[in-house]
């Protein structure tokens, strides 16, 4: 049976080399590409009433077609159907919690292996990931 498999995207190329890893490694995967929209907090936050209502959405709504489309013609290449999704928040939590809800069974995710002060500063997502995911995680590091 084939495995279900999350690949979150954001148009880095270590989310590119993770999806090429999915494709690869497990041909027989039912994949979904999902693509978290980070909601504004602070200002933002309190004045929008809804989770699309915040300056630049649309344009968030945008980028995530233009990944979904160059995630589909890649996954065209491998001959391998994939679906789509958008969700809206903190993506380290939004990756897991749609795991969880939505029985996959491993996630496959890029990592730009911060160091350091940028790691601290910025955080890392797929060590986030990793922490909180009851279900397989693969890391993926670019190749260089």
């Amino acid at each position: 049976m084939p495995r279900k498999t999350l690949v979150p995207v954001d148009g880095s190329p270590q989310a590119d080399a993770a999806f090429r890893y999915a494709l690869e490694e497990f041909p027989e995967a039912n994949i979904t590409v999902l693509h978290v929209i980070q909601l504004p907090k602070g200002y933002w936050s309190v004045l929008a009433e809804s989770e699309t209502e915040f300056p630049g959405h649309e344009r968030a709504e945008e980028h995530a077609r233009t990944l979904f489309e160059a995630a589909e013609n890649t996954a065209s290449s491998f001959d391998h159907p994939v679906d789509t999704t958008i969700e809206r928040g903190d993506p380290s939590r939004e990756i897991v919690d749609y795991a969880i809800a939505n029985d996959v069974e491993q996630i496959v995710m890029g990592s730009h292996g911060r160091q350091g002060a940028s790691r601290l500063l910025f955080g890392s997502v797929a060590e986030k990931v990793v922490r909180r995911a009851p279900m397989t995680v693969v890391v993926v590091h670019e190749a260089s």
